[in-house]
């Protein structure tokens, strides 16, 4: 096994975000937290997206899969089943989990896969040149709603919270070190965790700037009790800023492959048989 560190993680290619962009410390964080958990680069596989977010998977050295739009969950959720000894992180955006993909991401939250999602979500599709998405505010002007949007915002946590999700959490590309720990609490858990990372895009979303954003995040306080869900689906839909921190979590449900009594013993790929006969099953078609 060879331990993860920040060197090993280092990939040849440089970073090709704009500058400013909260992607870059998305990555620092995500790298931070996988050094922290002293694991190992055989236990770790990412899949990433389609977006600015999805072009991570350039700027990370690791086993993974580069999926397409919208459809990395459904990669991810059989890379779990496949070996459910894996950590497998889920990396999108927010028009890649939130819109295309979004019920790809319900169907996680149901079965409450083992999965990390990171939702790098910047309120645009930036990498095309900043239409708006999914969580884009009502009335938001761009290159695809120039009269501005008509239809709200997509209760995306509301969402996951509702269908089953076990690890609920958000957290803001402004705050290095809340994100780390973030990061490390949803790989941890097990089950199905999501964690909507709020960020700036300084080239297409003016608006909401690093400045915007620090008057309108605050973290949830010692009182506040994640346990209850009722209480967590209420806040978000009333709340008039941002809440950061873990916004929901459930011990008390098993993740998917717990409920497969054939995965009790060996994880599939280790049941696979080393050589597999096909003749009977192709000889009619021959």
């Amino acid at each position: 096994m060879t331990e993860i560190t920040l060197d090993k993680l280092l990939s040849p290619m440089q970073p090709t975000w704009c500058p400013g962009c909260g992607n870059f410390s998305i990555l620092t964080a995500l790298k931070q937290a996988l050094v922290e958990l002293g694991l190992s680069m055989e236990e770790v596989v990412i899949v990433f997206g389609i977006g600015c977010s999805g072009n991570t998977a350039d700027f990370i050295k690791c086993y993974g899969l580069h999926g397409l739009h919208g459809r990395g969950m459904a990669n991810a959720i059989g890379i779990k089943l496949a070996n459910h000894k894996q950590k497998v992180i889920m990396i999108g955006g927010d028009g890649d989990i939130y819109g295309e993909g979004l019920n790809h991401l319900v169907a996680a939250c149901r079965g409450n896969h083992d999965i990390t999602t990171l939702v790098f979500n910047n309120h645009r599709y930036s990498l095309t040149t900043g239409q708006s998405s999914p969580t884009s505010a009502q009335g938001t002007v761009s290159k695809s709603t120039p009269q501005g949007l008509i239809e709200t915002p997509l209760l995306a946590l509301n969402i996951a919270i509702g269908n089953g999700a076990g690890f609920v959490a958000r957290a803001y590309a402004g705050k290095l070190k809340q994100m780390v720990e973030l990061i490390k609490a949803g790989i941890l858990y097990e089950g199905f965790s999501l964690i909507d990372v709020q960020q700036p895009c300084p080239s297409f979303n003016k608006e909401q700037d690093y400045a915007w954003y620090q008057e309108n995040v605050f973290d949830l306080d010692e009182a506040y009790d994640p346990s209850n869900q009722a209480q967590a689906m209420t806040d978000i839909l009333n709340s008039q800023k941002l809440s950061l921190g873990i916004l929901y979590q459930n011990n008390n449900r098993s993740a998917y492959h717990k409920g497969i009594p054939q995965l009790n013993e060996k994880t599939l790929i280790e049941q696979f048989p080393n050589k597999v006969d096909l003749t009977k099953a192709i000889k009619e078609f021959i």
